[in-house]
């Protein structure tokens, strides 16, 4: 099978998506000419023209707000913001608007909007461009949020997010965009609220998304020869697969979350009580750990930065604490 990056993989799929459906269009900060800020829609200009692929003022909440109502008028907007932090400029179309108007006008409203978002540390971009939030948007009623994290997931899950009737906020973490995988070429989609094995194992599960599903899958290969580690990637935080995570620690007894984005109140509080409310939690052979980045802003230095969120010596850290 053809293999390209993460990057490619989106384009890809927002053109196809496109070109199946002209009530799809793409917007947002340098995204036309420019191709956006991480290369990601290059070219699609030359094949759309600049009505279906329309460069915006610098301004999250009018992008934000022009996405939500165009969605509700009948068009499947996809709009790039230029790093996910710059959400919050636009949290009220988002949180209060688009989320919200399904449920307001009785179901009578559909609001198919993708807010697509580079997200997350490692690029030396320092506190204001290098956040994970995505527990705010989880914590928000009538989104819904996804985080690829190989080639194949990013493209499956954001042709489904473009064809949903809710807002869906769908993250990239920057550090995957030039990751290169398998990727068919032939036309799929990957539902949402589907977690996805990573790796089989019987002694630990790991749940974990976005750029830490490659850095566990590593250290957990670097210690096959001591633990069976099983690794569970969500893929989509809302909805979420609680079936497969609970079947998951079921079978293993041993559960570690591991996330990228500060763990006070992080999301890897509500894969702990997923597991705890469950039947899992009589077959657990120890407590539910979490490794999440630091409660601080990320700093700019390099190896601050590195230090400030999960890395490979304190993931096989973490296993060791949790298996001893």
């Amino acid at each position: 099978m053809r293999e390209i990056t993460y990057a490619e993989a989106i384009r890809e799929a927002m053109s196809e998506e496109m070109r199946r459906d002209e009530s799809v269009f793409f917007f947002g900060e340098d995204i036309g000419i420019y191709g956006g800020a991480f290369g990601v829609s290059v070219g699609m200009i030359d094949e759309f023209g600049a009505e279906r692929v329309r460069d915006t003022p610098i301004s999250e909440a009018a992008i934000i707000g022009a996405a939500a109502g165009a969605a509700v008028s009948g068009s499947r907007p996809i709009a790039e913001i230029q790093f996910s932090d710059f959400i919050s400029i636009g949290m009220d179309q988002l949180g209060n608007q688009a989320a919200k108007m399904r449920y307001m006008f009785g179901g009578h409203a559909e609001v198919p909007m993708v807010v697509r978002a580079p997200a997350g540390s490692g690029t030396g971009a320092a506190a204001q461009h290098s956040q994970s939030q995505e527990a705010w948007y989880c914590h928000i009623p009538g989104l819904k949020v996804v985080i690829p994290s190989t080639p194949y997931d990013a493209k499956g899950l954001l042709k489904t997010s473009i064809r949903d009737n809710n807002p869906v906020v769908f993250l990239e973490q920057k550090l995957l965009y030039r990751k290169k995988g398998e990727v068919p070429e032939e036309e799929y989609t990957i539902p949402l609220g589907k977690a996805d094995i990573k790796r089989e194992g019987s002694d630990l599960t790991i749940v974990t998304w976005g750029r830490m599903v490659s850095m566990v899958l590593e250290v957990a290969d670097s210690l096959k020869e001591q633990f069976s580690i099983e690794v569970l990637d969500p893929r989509t935080l809302v909805p979420l697969d609680r079936d497969a995570i609970v079947n998951s620690a079921r079978k293993t007894g041993h559960v570690l979350v591991v996330h990228e984005a500060v763990q006070t109140g992080g999301y890897g509080g509500e894969i702990v009580a997923t597991v705890a409310d469950s039947d899992a939690f009589y077959y657990l052979d120890a407590p539910v750990k979490r490794l999440g980045g630091l409660d601080i802003p990320i700093p700019y230095n390099p190896e601050l930065e590195r230090n400030a969120v999960p890395t490979p010596e304190k993931i096989e850290q973490a296993i060791r604490d949790l298996m001893a």
